[in-house]
């Protein structure tokens, strides 16, 4: 006998974390000083022993980001670039923690 349960949605509700990314990225167009904190938060989470493949992935990749310019309005573009970096950026918030100060 088989019970019948409701399906989870498939897609995630990623409203508040695009909402915080949001923020994080207004606060470092105003503070761009503040690229320093995804960068500790980087080495912070990399040196970790059991993470995510993808959330490794994200920060590999954003290290490539921020490695290659160092002017804030190319490096908001790609976070929210529509590609398959800032999909994997934005898809790991934690990141960015640290940059708002609420």
């Amino acid at each position: 006998m088989r019970r019948s349960r409701a399906r989870r949605p498939t897609k995630r509700d990623d409203s508040r974390h695009k909402a915080f990314i949001i923020a994080a990225l207004n606060e470092l167009k105003t503070h761009p000083n503040k690229l320093t904190i995804i960068k500790q938060n980087c080495q912070l989470y990399k040196q970790q022993p059991h993470l995510k493949r993808g959330f490794l992935t994200a920060i590999e990749r954003c290290e490539w980001v921020l490695e290659v310019d160092d002017d804030i309005d190319r490096i908001i573009a790609q976070i929210l670039a529509e590609d398959y970096i800032g999909n994997r950026l934005r898809r790991y918030p934690l990141l960015f923690k640290g940059v708002v100060d609420d």
